[in-house]
């Protein structure tokens, strides 16, 4: 089943640890057509940090934080993809040798140069350049936890030590053949675990250590441009395509099926997030059309390989269903300021789908079915260790770096600064002069 040996499998395929595998390791003779596509589905997930996610997060807050939320952005994507070549790459795809962390044989991708390994028709570069832009957009969404309050020091320190503690070990576990994938069977076709959840959880772990903004959750804190973030949400849903059809790891109907499933997912949660908005106060908007849309590609992302369009529109379903209210519960009842909802959207999304994904994989209801020996029941408890052990492991390591970098930058910027906004204080500019 190819479907099934998408990103998970290129891990194996590039960490060479299966003996199977490890024989086939030759100078690349690469497909011309599958390396166009991954450097275009590498270009697309890029579009989606920048500036697809800067423009939807910066649209979100008040105005006198807008360019804060882009430098910030930029920034974060721009170290965890320095820390990517440095380390990044090979801690999470290096060879296999305790199922824990990937080997340091790949340090600055040295002896990655025209090595195609297993069944992949792309170069190991092409690869590495793909997973780059995963490492640089999961950190980024954290960002929206924090927006207004946090210290631009903290951010960069904290999202350094985060992309090489957290991601990158996770994607080892999921996709590089590591422990996850190779003793339990969880799978993860383009992120609900690997980003979605460990970005979610920790963001909400950031959110906490933070505390809330100067009038939350009395003062309404309405975004400044909505059409901005309408905008962003476009870029973001068709960068996706390359997030979830680039997975397929080659320019096939795998690819297609992918993309096909994330289209119609985004398009059913964002119906679905407006008819909860009719009804619910009593006029749909743009931010909730956007939000839905959102909601429905990070659902949809762990499974938009493994199921049929149909189970994808399912997905969009439920991604509006429990994601709208989640929003509701984390700040109304719980009063925690995770300012852009990044838990409620991306990692309950992310970690639903995840779920979701071993149900609806099933032969009879048009997915890929399941590997040989596995039942719906054992993929379902793969999927619930994967999602709870990543969960935890990213809400304690999350904690630990957070104090550990305020020990150096401390997470909070003043009260007066605050107030004043960040783009002036932390970056001396602003983003509109009005006379």
């Amino acid at each position: 089943m190819r479907k099934q040996l998408s990103l998970a499998a290129a891990g194996a395929f590039l960490a060479g640890s299966a003996p199977a595998l490890a024989q086939t390791v030759t100078e690349a003779t690469v497909d011309t057509g599958d390396t166009a596509w991954i450097l275009t589905s590498s270009a697309l997930v890029l579009l989606m940090t920048m500036p697809g996610l800067a423009l939807f997060y910066g649209g979100l807050v008040r105005a006198k934080n807008f360019l804060s939320v882009l430098v910030q952005v930029g920034a974060i994507a721009a170290i965890a993809s320095t820390l990517w070549i440095m380390a990044g790459y090979t801690l999470a795809f290096g060879e296999v040798t305790n199922g824990w962390l990937g080997a340091g044989n790949a340090w600055m991708l040295i002896g990655t140069e025209g090595l195609m390994r297993g069944d992949l028709t792309i170069s190991e570069r092409t690869f590495a350049l793909f997973q780059l832009t995963f490492a640089a957009i999961t950190p980024a969404l954290m960002a929206g936890a924090w927006v207004d309050r946090a210290r631009f020091g903290w951010v960069i320190g904290f999202c350094a030590l985060w992309s090489l503690v957290v991601y990158a070990p996770v994607a080892h576990w999921v996709w590089g053949n590591g422990w996850l994938a190779s003793s339990i069977g969880t799978l993860d076709f383009a992120g609900g675990i690997v980003v979605h959840t460990t970005a979610g959880v920790s963001a909400l772990v950031a959110a906490l250590l933070l505390g809330r903004r100067q009038g939350f959750p009395k003062t309404l804190m309405l975004p400044h441009s909505p059409s901005l973030t309408m905008a962003g949400a476009a870029l973001l849903w068709v960068g996706w395509f390359g997030f979830n059809g680039g997975s397929a790891l080659a320019a096939s109907d795998d690819a297609a099926s992918a993309i096909l499933n994330t289209h119609i997912a985004a398009s059913v949660a964002s119906l679905v997030w407006l008819l909860i908005e009719r009804y619910t106060v009593g006029k749909p908007t743009s931010v909730g059309f956007a939000t839905g849309a959102v909601a429905g590609l990070a659902t949809v992302t762990p499974a938009a390989g493994f199921i049929s369009p149909g189970s994808a529109m399912v997905f969009g379903a439920i991604a509006a269903g429990v994601c709208y209210p989640m929003i509701q519960l984390v700040k109304q009842k719980l009063k925690i300021d995770d300012s852009l909802d990044v838990f409620a959207v991306h990692g309950v999304g992310g970690m639903a789908g995840s779920l979701l994904l071993a149900v609806f994989m099933s032969p009879s209801l048009g997915g890929s079915g399941y590997a040989e020996g596995v039942s719906m029941v054992n993929q379902l408890a793969a999927q619930a260790v994967g999602v709870g052990v990543v969960a935890l492991y990213s809400a304690i390591a999350s904690a630990v770096i957070a104090v550990l970098v305020s020990l150096a930058f401390p997470m909070r910027v003043s009260e007066d600064t605050e107030r004043e906004g960040l783009d002036i204080t932390s970056h001396g500019e602003r983003a509109w002069e009005l006379d």
